[in-house]
């Protein structure tokens, strides 16, 4: 059994600790409602979801993940969806099963722990607080904090300086691709939980250094 020995934790938001993606069709539907366009649903935003909001609206315009855009409309679409999110962001939105208890005990054992997501800081703030878990973090490295965002290393390289910690002495705690590529990029350990987005892919396929159905699995490992 692996042993994980850092003294950083950076942890993911979206698919990692709360499931999002009730508040984020609410939203894409409402705003494709506003538009003339077919709404969506919660099982097409599930599959969408992980790289941002920009980008899910972009897939929720084209109807995939990786369609053609039409600028013009999605300069139209963009605000209507951020309007609704502003006020939608924590309604729906609630924790995994034993995510509490996971940070519980990551506290209780006195390590680092920052929160590192594609989510803009507008959302991820009141999200963090609205649920009862900001106070958990030491640092929040939203998806507008800094120039580049997962999977670039940059933001988990950004918090490893910030607390002083070199990256073979880090962990990310994480649901993608995106999260795989840029823990390995940064010289970080990746833990992901099988339950994440993904985009409907198996993430043991993208071989992190293991996957855990629940974070209160963390004291077997840490």
């Amino acid at each position: 059994m692996k042993k994980f020995q850092p003294n950083l934790i950076m942890i993911d938001v979206d698919g990692t600790l709360v499931d999002s993606v009730p508040d984020l069709s609410y939203c894409v539907d409402e705003m494709m409602v506003e538009l003339g366009m077919e709404k969506r649903g919660e099982d097409k935003v599930r599959h969408w979801v992980g790289n941002g909001v920009s980008k899910l609206v972009e897939r929720a315009i084209t109807g995939e993940l990786e369609g053609q855009l039409n600028k013009e409309l999605f300069n139209k679409a963009y605000p209507i969806f951020l309007n609704y999110y502003a006020e939608n962001t924590a309604k729906r939105t609630y924790l995994y099963d034993g995510v509490r208890e996971g940070l519980d005990y990551l506290s209780l054992q006195g390590y680092y722990l920052g929160c590192v997501t594609n989510k803009a800081t507008q959302f991820t703030h009141p999200l963090l607080k609205e649920l009862g878990i900001f106070d958990y973090f030491k640092i929040v490295i939203s998806g507008d904090t800094l120039t580049k965002k997962k999977p670039d290393p940059m933001p988990l390289l950004y918090g490893a300086e910030y607390f002083g910690v070199r990256p073979e002495e880090c962990l990310m705690i994480g649901d993608s691709v995106s999260d795989v590529k840029a823990s390995r990029s940064a010289g970080f350990d990746i833990i992901c939980m099988s339950y994440g987005y993904n985009h409907g892919n198996n993430i043991a396929d993208e071989k992190p250094d293991l996957v855990i159905d629940s974070m209160t699995e963390l004291g077997k490992y840490l």
